[in-house]
């Protein structure tokens, strides 16, 4: 069982073509900034710039009024998703108004977790192990530390959504069937690098035929 953790990796630079959160989107030539299609109309904040196999995952959620626009629902128009081709982006200017950028950069380096049965068998009988609970909880944990360093994790890529109903998977808009997983977000190391996510976790899905994203948290 093998978990891709993403991990902290200091600040980057704010437009560079490396996975991070914050800084500036880049997009192909003409894209338009993303407004909120839920109740404020403001321009969305960017989150986070993922490369994957087919692209780059770039995601945008409401923050002009936290908790007035529903940022946790993959349908309610207050996040955006979307799957870019890697060639040709620029970066993108940023609206005047609104909550649009993170305070800083962070740099995401990625790390194999393996996980093998023994991993496994603190949890109790007949319930199934959640490989991304497990990789994140014991990150960086040594035999004589009773705590992990489980606030440097910003997330996964890949792999399963972690207690995620069935019934809260996404479909595409598009061709409207369900959306593959592509990434957890956590909210990040401090207050100065966060995503607020309510506390939550944030799952990112994409349509890779339709060239679809979603969003949406715990």
């Amino acid at each position: 069982m093998q978990t891709t953790l993403m991990i902290y990796d200091g600040a980057a630079p704010a437009d560079s073509d490396v996975p991070r959160t914050g800084g500036v989107p880049l997009a192909p030539a003409g894209f338009t900034w993303p407004m909120c299609g839920d109740c404020c109309g403001g321009p969305l904040q960017f989150f986070a710039h993922l490369p994957v196999e087919d692209g780059v995952l770039s995601v945008f959620v409401c923050q002009n009024d936290p908790g007035a626009c529903e940022f946790w629902d993959a349908t309610s128009g207050a996040n955006r998703v979307y799957l870019f081709p890697r060639e040709a982006l620029r970066p993108v200017a940023v609206p005047g108004t609104g909550v649009t950028l993170l305070p800083a950069t962070s740099a995401i380096r990625t790390h194999v977790v393996t996980l093998d049965h023994e991993d496994a068998c603190d949890f109790e009988e007949g319930i199934e192990p959640d490989a991304y609970d497990l990789a994140r909880s014991g990150w960086k944990r040594e035999p004589e530390e009773r705590f992990g360093k489980q606030r440097e994790v910003l997330g996964s890529l890949g792999g399963s959504p972690s207690y995620l109903e069935d019934d809260r998977l996404p479909a595409c808009p598009s061709c409207t069937g369900t959306m593959e997983f592509a990434a957890h977000l956590e909210e990040g190391i401090s207050t100065q690098t966060a995503m607020n996510l309510g506390g939550q976790l944030g799952y990112v899905f994409v349509c890779s035929v339709c060239r679809e994203g979603a969003f949406l948290t715990d």
